[in-house]
């Protein structure tokens, strides 16, 4: 349907998803921003940001698995509609408690899990769901999109972010973030997708579970694709959950220099995935997988010894493209040839891999961090990327053959 770098746009269900997740997604980033100043204001503790952040993701590492299975066996537009006015909710009430002077630790903490719990029916869901809304002529070209509407809004919500906690405080940015889930909601309920019905079982759902694992396990070029999600997720964890750090401690920016910090991520993000949306197959995708992964060492490494701003903000532009064109290629390259009927366990997989081994990395990083400081973590997290990078290379015979199918 049509060609070039946004052809999946062509497609009008993609079209309102694609509107709807922008405005939604920017109101998301100014959350997680403002969540995870207020917590660090609250504690000035870096262990209380690890924790955040775990609590935050560890439903989706332990939920996936289960999620997948649903999001293979019921509607995944409803899934993902009901999951969105799930989360919907939980910044309604994270604001109220805010804005009226009543928010203590111990509440963000527990509305970081109800968020996990809604992002863990969530992504699967809304991964299985693309190739409904474009087919598989264009799927390429909608998760590569997808990803740099996911980076718009990170460029454009954390820099509001940062300028709303400084002049209004957390509690403005939380209800924005409720406002914003109305956009998302709308387009999901005005699309008009066909999916097809799930497939007859005999099994029972734990069956189906462990056959979902079997496949992913038993397939050698998905198995080598998780095992580098889950392995860059770790190596980016400690960049992600220490950034109040960096910005307040490191570089006396405040809350408007952790949103500048973000921001140039998303900028560099968007660069690396609007990069790969021209593509319409998945061939040569193990070589920008195994560069990117190697680009985040380096850049790793860098920005955690950087004691300029600016130079920093440049290095966060190339970690954005590094990080979300390894994420977009590493997805690309399992949803090319996964077969359908376990493209919902697949991607639950996928997003424990992605997302869920955010909890442990960030957990790690808070405690590492208070035993040896923010820098010396960072660094840590670079050299782990440039093992994930090695492992790619090592396997990349095994990727060449599947992406070549």
């Amino acid at each position: 349907m049509g060609s070039g770098t946004f052809r999946a746009l062509g497609h009008r269900n993609f079209r309102l998803y694609a509107g709807g997740m922008t405005v939604s997604l920017a109101g998301t980033w100014m959350q997680q921003l403002a969540q995870s100043w207020l917590v660090y204001r609250l504690t000035h503790s870096e262990w209380m940001l690890g924790l955040t952040w775990f609590c935050a993701n560890i439903p989706i590492l332990l939920l996936s698995p289960i999620t997948g299975l649903v999001a293979d066996r019921y509607p995944r537009r409803r899934i993902v509609l009901y999951a969105q006015t799930a989360a919907m909710i939980q910044a309604v009430i994270l604001a109220i408690l805010t804005l009226t002077g009543h928010i203590q630790v111990w509440q963000v903490l527990s509305l970081a899990v109800v968020l996990g719990i809604a992002s863990a029916f969530d992504i699967p869901g809304r991964q299985a769901l693309f190739v409904h809304l474009v087919g598989k002529e264009d799927l390429v070209n909608a998760i590569s999109l997808n990803s740099a509407v996911f980076n718009s809004a990170r460029v454009i919500g954390p820099p509001i972010a940062g300028f709303v906690v400084a002049k209004l405080g957390e509690g403005t940015c939380f209800a924005l973030n409720a406002l914003s889930f109305l956009a998302v909601i709308f387009s999901l309920v005005a699309m008009d997708v066909v999916e097809p019905p799930p497939q007859g079982s005999s099994e029972t759902p734990l069956e189906r579970i462990a056959q979902g694992f079997r496949y992913a396990w038993g397939t050698k070029a998905i198995r080598v694709l998780l095992v580098t999600a889950g392995a860059a997720s770790l190596a980016a964890a400690p960049a992600s959950a220490l950034a109040p750090v960096f910005a307040e401690e490191i570089f006396h920016r405040g809350a408007q220099g952790l949103g500048m910090l973000s921001g140039a991520l998303g900028l560099g993000a968007i660069l690396g995935t609007l990069s790969l949306a021209g593509r319409r197959g998945a061939k040569g995708l193990h070589w920008v997988i195994l560069l990117s992964t190697l680009g985040m060492g380096g850049g790793f490494i860098a920005y955690s010894w950087s004691s300029s701003f600016p130079i920093s903000l440049g290095i966060m532009t190339f970690l954005g493209t590094c990080i979300f064109r390894q994420n977009a290629a590493n997805n690309t390259a399992i949803q090319t040839h996964v077969e359908d009927h376990f493209r919902g366990r697949v991607m639950g997989l996928y997003s424990m891999m992605v997302i869920g081994m955010l909890p442990v990395g960030s957990l790690l990083s808070g405690a590492m961090a208070s035993a040896i400081g923010s820098r010396w973590t960072t660094t840590i997290g670079g050299f782990a990327s440039l093992f994930a990078a090695a492992f790619v290379y090592f396997h990349r015979r095994t990727l060449q053959t599947w992406l070549d199918l």
